[in-house]
């Protein structure tokens, strides 16, 4: 597969000619995130603010995008269904089986996902969907309100295990179920510990997430756990309503999950502490949950050291999506920062700074568990003055595993357009095309024209 990747909270809103009504998603933790005075104003969680109609309105213009990729030579393209879109409405909690979840859909959601869908298919585009790509409705998670409240907030989001697991089950199935006829490849959960690590630990300047927690471990254990219970639950839904082989391949769903894979290294590689704690972060970061989702190794008091396997957690991974952007140096303490959680003895240091030879080094590592690999994100966000550069780079280096016979199924990049990047904004810039921003308009970069020559002739030599 060769293809784009986007989200939807950052690519549909900023509809051309569409009204609020039809195009603004304003039902969302992540919509608060960025408009709340309370979050904005406060320098401590970097938000810029920027009107959500600087954003590319693919919800509107889902059509021509999608003529556009078909000219460049994609065939498939990775995107989102949001949560918040298809069921506004806090009512959808008192649902327990997909017939009520139905009655509390919102029509013209679901009429324009299937059109989108429709337009993938009618021009040779393969659908790669993401069931949450961090963002959830605001009755799930009240990203504000639990900041500045968090111990009086009831829709918390991941924290509540009893509440979360099922309501985002239920949400899947029906997803499985309404869409499984034209969807065959999905993934649960974006990059669970990205969201883990800016929500309720560390929020700062790369990333701040709602609830924008500083330092909260309770929390964020509670977290990081309950997303392993989500996403095994979340694949069960799925193949259990999905059951539609909607490209003829044998295989009705595919499920897997998508995790922000790093070449980690010692920032020091003779300091003892330094390489331990590097392998400590790349347990916390992939192998604390890929283990779960493989042979069911639990580590519920995250000591590195699974106490029990789970049964129902296992064997929960068809195929693994690797988004991959930089390395990362750890430095390495005798004792852990965070008591908490005893392998936490690291401060990694990260940079935007490309490191293509490390997507191969990632391949390789997320081989290990056995499922075939798709990167389902890559890029920079130097896209402008070095993306073919990068691009070329990456490229050799997912090569090199191809030819040592590991098994990748497809390259998607990071992003299709210019896109709201979350609390940054538009001050970083991904897009295969440049928006701008009041026309709308998209112009293809250099960094495209390279990638047309690859995906056209489906060659990497």
């Amino acid at each position: 597969m060769w293809g784009a990747a986007t989200a939807g909270f950052q690519v549909d809103m900023g509809c051309p000619t569409w009204s609020d009504e039809q195009c603004l998603d304003d039902a969302s933790d992540w919509y608060d995130w960025v408009t709340a005075p309370e979050i904005v104003g406060n320098p401590s969680l970097h938000v810029t603010g920027e009107p959500l109609s600087v954003g590319p309105g693919m919800w509107e213009t889902f059509e021509a995008d999608a003529d556009r990729m078909q000219s460049d030579g994609m065939n498939a393209y990775r995107m989102s269904l949001e949560w918040s879109r298809l069921f506004p409405d806090g009512a959808a909690e008192s649902a327990t089986t997909v017939d009520e979840l139905t009655a509390h859909a919102d029509p013209e959601a679901v009429a324009r996902y299937h059109e989108m869908f429709t337009a993938l298919r009618d021009r040779g585009i393969t659908p790669v969907v993401t069931l949450n790509h961090y963002v959830m409705p605001r009755w799930v998670h009240d990203g504000v309100g639990c900041h500045l409240d968090p111990d009086g907030c009831t829709a918390d989001g991941w924290v509540t295990k009893e509440r979360i697991v099922p309501l985002i089950a239920l949400y899947s199935a029906w997803v499985g179920r309404e869409y499984g006829g034209e969807v065959d490849r999905w993934y649960t959960l974006n990059e669970p510990y990205a969201t883990t690590l800016s929500g309720y630990l560390q929020p700062g300047e790369d990333r701040s997430s709602p609830p924008g927690l500083d330092f909260d471990v309770e929390r964020t254990i509670a977290v990081m756990l309950n997303q392993i219970d989500g996403h095994a639950a979340m694949y069960d839904a799925v193949k259990a309503e999905d059951t539609v082989d909607a490209d003829g391949d044998g295989t009705a769903a595919s499920v897997g999950i998508v995790m922000n894979f790093t070449a980690i290294d010692p920032f020091d590689p003779a300091n003892e502490d330094d390489v331990r704690a590097a392998e400590h972060m790349d347990y916390l970061y992939h192998r604390l949950y890929l283990d779960a989702f493989t042979t069911g190794a639990w580590d519920g008091d995250l000591d590195g050291v699974p106490e029990t396997t789970r049964p129902e957690l296992a064997g929960r991974l068809d195929e693994l999506g690797i988004n991959y952007y930089n390395q990362v140096l750890v430095r390495g303490f005798a004792f852990s920062v965070v008591p908490e959680i005893p392998i936490f003895d690291l401060f990694p240091e990260f940079s935007w700074e490309p490191y293509p030879e490390g997507l191969g080094r990632v391949i390789r590592r997320g081989a290990e568990w056995g499922v075939p690999i798709v990167v389902t994100e890559n890029g920079t966000p130097f896209v402008e003055d070095r993306g073919v550069e990068v691009l070329d780079g990456h490229l050799a280096s997912m090569k090199e595993t191809l030819d040592e016979g590991v098994d990748v199924r497809g390259y998607l990049y990071w992003s299709f357009v210019d896109n709201y990047e979350w609390n940054h904004g538009f001050d970083l810039r991904f897009g295969l095309y440049a928006l701008d921003q009041t026309t709308k308009e998209r112009t293809a970069r250099p960094v495209l024209e390279r990638f047309r020559e690859v995906m056209k002739s489906n060659s990497l030599e």
